[in-house]
């Protein structure tokens, strides 16, 4: 049995809506009706996310700049010290840069395609024009967004063309993300396309998770020994103010938190039944072959195992290009040397790995 390194879950992805201003053809999210959650829901989950362990906070969607109240959530989720994400596909984002700008630990624009045309088709509006006017802004803001570049067939021969034209003279982070399939959504990447993957992981400024690809590799998850972990490491809110179980892809159970007999979403997490329904992870029919990367990055960075290993390098080479020896983000842009709260441990023994691996970048 992998020695585990954290016993409480370490990620929330907290889905503000489903509600999208795009329609990705990889994605189905963006076809389903969806309430917005309430500031109310929010502050009273993050205190109970915090008494739980959690330490990043995922805002997510749909496209999250949909809900106005986004820089509210921020602030307070880093006034109560979690470590924030978000994902954009920019449409909104210069209207709102100023109001998120230092609430956003690491923040990510997606891209699809280093040239408009394909990209707006891909994304099935046209946006390329606004990623462009969003890195001019973020630049003039002081921020540093990483482009998340979901690995697909047919744009794997980009990469270099969007090192080259976009990341490379911005000194930014390029995330490779590769496709995974759900369902009847998404699809498989090529392995063919492994190799070349690895290859632009050693450039620098370029992450990619190795583990990714050698969970792939290894035919995915496996119910009869399951690599996942999606459930114990990631709690899942929806827009409906359920926490969903065991993950957001598969939904199979949601329990509705407003009013929970049981109390706050502590109190429900700990109950008996959801320990039960979260002890199910990685062994569902449905969780067989596996390989959703939202849910594996958690994963590997709490058991110590090969894939473990694997991730930790491109973890830690992410971490020091962000923020450095401290290798997580201090309170508000960074502004302390060390994690808040944790004085000068954070640079001794395993601390700084620990702080690394929870500070890898969402997919």
């Amino acid at each position: 049995m992998a020695l585990r390194l954290v016993s409480h879950p370490v990620l929330c992805n907290y889905y503000l809506t489903y509600r999208c201003n795009a329609a990705c053809s990889f994605c189905d999210i963006w076809e389903k009706p969806s309430p917005y959650v309430t500031l109310e829901e929010v502050e009273r989950n993050l205190h109970a996310l915090r008494a739980l362990g959690v330490e990043v906070i995922d805002f997510t969607g749909g496209e999250p700049l949909l809900h106005r109240q986004l820089p509210e959530f921020l602030h307070l989720a880093k006034s109560l010290g979690f470590i924030t994400t978000v994902t954009t596909n920019t449409l909104l984002y210069p209207k709102q840069a100023e109001r998120l700008a230092g609430r956003v630990d690491m923040l990510h624009f997606s891209l699809d395609y280093p040239d408009a045309e394909r990209h707006n088709a891909s994304r099935g509006v046209r946006c390329y024009d606004h990623l462009l006017r969003s890195l001019d802004i973020a630049r003039e803001l002081g921020e540093r967004p990483d482009i998340l570049y979901t690995v697909t067939n047919d744009n794997v021969v980009e990469i270099g063309d969007v090192i080259a034209q976009l990341t490379g003279p911005r000194g930014l982070q390029l995330l490779l993300n590769p496709l995974f399939a759900y369902g009847d959504v998404g699809g498989s990447l090529d392995p063919a396309h492994f190799p070349a993957l690895r290859r632009w992981a050693r450039e620098p400024n370029v992450y990619l998770n190795s583990a990714f690809l050698d969970l792939r590799e290894a035919g995915g998850n496996h119910t009869a020994q399951p690599v996942c972990a999606a459930a114990s490491t990631t709690i899942v809110i929806s827009p409906e103010n359920a926490l969903l179980l065991p993950c957001y892809h598969l939904g199979v159970h949601a329990i509705p938190l407003s009013e929970h007999p049981a109390g706050d979403l502590a109190a429900v997490w700990r109950l008996p039944s959801t320990q039960q329904l979260i002890a199910q992870e990685g062994r569902l029919p449905q969780c067989e072959g596996c390989a959703i990367n939202c849910y594996m990055q958690p994963s590997f960075a709490t058991r110590v195992n090969r894939y473990f290993w694997s991730a930790l390098p491109s973890t830690l080479k992410y971490a020091w290009s962000k923020w450095g020896f401290a290798l997580r983000p201090g309170p508000y842009r960074m502004a302390a040397p060390t994690p808040a709260g944790r004085g000068n441990e954070a640079l001794m023994g395993v601390e700084p790995v620990k702080s690394a691996v929870l500070s890898a970048p969402v997919s």
